[in-house]
């Protein structure tokens, strides 16, 4: 092969990888809900799955008596930090998913881990300013209706009351994580093999809306104003 096939072949290649990746980061955050990472232990059900098979599941995740394990604690509909610290009690928060509710529009899901060595309300409370920053990012990149989206959700989450997160990462054994199944709110409760570390979890959550199976949400609605205040 002669040296300008080789430019003109690097060249194609070039452009093709250059396309997924715009249209990778211009794809909105929950249609899915794709998993926070690639981790090796996913919590939460898979795309396609019924509700009522994923939720009879839960239980046979718990860990033996006295064995502390990360689990993923998933809301009936989305709460304000302060709620999400309340239904946690006793148990460690470590991390926290943020997502906008707007009706019939996807919002992306935005995967916080809680800074170490300071109350707890206040972690969460940075981790909603976090999300609000990744959200301002999004609407400053994006045109069209992703960047309307973004910029509703940096929006909302600008308010401290924001009733956004769907879901937390909390540490606790078997009877912390039964204490909390029962709470009003809860959900589902999936917990982590024992042994598993935050790093190893792929999160993909239930959202409140899939209440038959984990289809993609619709995204057909309309897209508020974005207002501050």
């Amino acid at each position: 092969m002669t040296g300008r096939r080789r430019l003109a072949l690097f060249g194609v290649c070039l452009v093709v990888l250059l396309g997924v990746a715009w249209y990778a980061g211009s794809r909105p955050g929950s249609g899915g809900p794709p998993p926070s990472v690639t981790g090796s232990v996913r919590l939460g059900p898979d795309p396609g799955a019924t509700v009522s098979d994923y939720l009879a599941s839960l239980p046979a995740t718990l860990p033996a008596p006295g064995v502390v394990v990360p689990a993923l604690v998933q809301f009936d509909a989305a709460v304000t930090g302060e709620q999400a610290v309340t239904l946690a009690g006793d148990s460690a928060v470590v991390q926290v998913v943020w997502r906008v509710p707007i009706a019939r529009v996807q919002t992306a899901l935005r995967f916080e881990t809680l800074d170490v060595g300071v109350p707890v309300a206040t972690a969460v409370d940075v981790s909603r300013q976090r999300a609000q920053l990744a959200a301002q990012a999004d609407a400053s990149r994006r045109t069209g209706r992703p960047g309307a989206v973004a910029a509703a959700e940096q929006a909302a989450l600008g308010n401290a009351d924001c009733a956004c997160v769907v879901a937390i990462v909390v540490r606790t054994d078997r009877a912390g994580l039964e204490t909390i199944t029962a709470r009003g709110g809860v959900r589902a409760v999936q917990a982590a093999p024992a042994g598993a570390m935050l790093t190893d979890l792929a999160l993909a959550p239930l959202l409140p809306e899939q209440t038959d199976r984990v289809d993609p949400l619709p995204d057909d609605g309309v897209v508020p104003a974005a207002t501050t205040g």
